[in-house]
This record gives C-alpha cells, structure tokens and sequence, in this order.
C-alpha cells in the first residue's frame, strides 16, 4: 500500500499528520509549562507532555483519521496504540537528549542571543523536541497503520 500512489491512503497521512500536529502543540505547550514555568527536568517534563499528546492523538486519530477502523475493540486499539507509542518514546527520548545537551552548548556560545530575549535552553529545548518529535511521527504512522489499523481497507 503506497501513499504516493492511493489517495485514501494519502488523506489518511494528511489526516494523520493533521493529528500529529495538533498533538504536537499539546505537546510542545505542556512540556514548556512544566520545563519552564513548573522548572521540572526536562526529560521528565517531555515524557510528561508526550504522555498526554498520545491520549491526544490516539483519540483523534481513531474517531478521525481512521474512523473506520471499528472491528478492533476500543481498549485494545487503544492498548496496541499506546505500546506502538511507548516505542516512539523509547526512540524519542535519548534523541531527544542527545540533541538538546548540544545544542544548549551551541546555543550559550553564540553571542545574538545577548540582544533576544529568548533563552539559549528555551531555544534547545524547543529544537530538540521538535527533532525528535518529526523523526517519531514516521515511526508512529507506519507501525499503527500496518498494526493499530490494519482492519482499515485501503
């Protein structure tokens, strides 16, 4: 099943990257409020905002990308979406800090942000989620397409 060339299968990724997106601004804004304004560690913060962008997107996802994939009871798709996500996770998290302790280096180095009132680790942060969130979208769209949602025809 090929996304270039099926047009249901394309709206599907659109749809699914619509949701991906949305989930993204959950995430995005609960790991800032708990990172920056509640001063959890980051790694904490994110795997925290992670956790509720699934709930997020799970939902989304199931009543609108995929609405029909109803053969599938909603706690084991749920379940089977959760696990798949865990993974995404597991990829999402030493990628994560891998990127943001350098680029919180990098940033501290460079002088332009002595004129912005951004932060140098806002800006790290910020980076280094979105990193890893865009690497972890592809994962998540493949695994749950072919294992979530294979009920769903093409």
């Amino acid at each position: 099943m090929s996304i270039i060339r099926n047009e249901k299968e394309r709206q599907r990724f659109v749809r699914f990257a619509i949701v991906g997106s949305l989930g993204a601004v959950v995430d995005f804004g609960f790991f800032n409020i708990l990172a920056h304004v509640i001063h959890l560690r980051a790694v904490l913060a994110s795997i925290c905002s992670f956790s509720l962008a699934v709930i997020n997107n799970f939902t989304w996802n199931r009543f609108w990308t995929y609405p029909d994939s109803r053969s599938k009871p909603l706690g084991y798709q749920l379940v089977l979406f959760a696990l798949i996500n865990i993974v995404g996770l597991a990829i999402r998290t030493p990628l994560f800090v891998f990127l943001e302790g350098r680029l919180v280096r990098f940033f501290n180095q460079l002088e332009i942000f002595r004129l912005f009132p951004l932060r140098p680790i806002w800006v790290a942060h910020n980076l280094s989620l979105a990193a890893a969130i865009l690497v972890v979208m592809f994962w998540n769209y493949y695994i749950n397409r072919y294992l979530t949602y294979n009920d769903v025809t093409a």
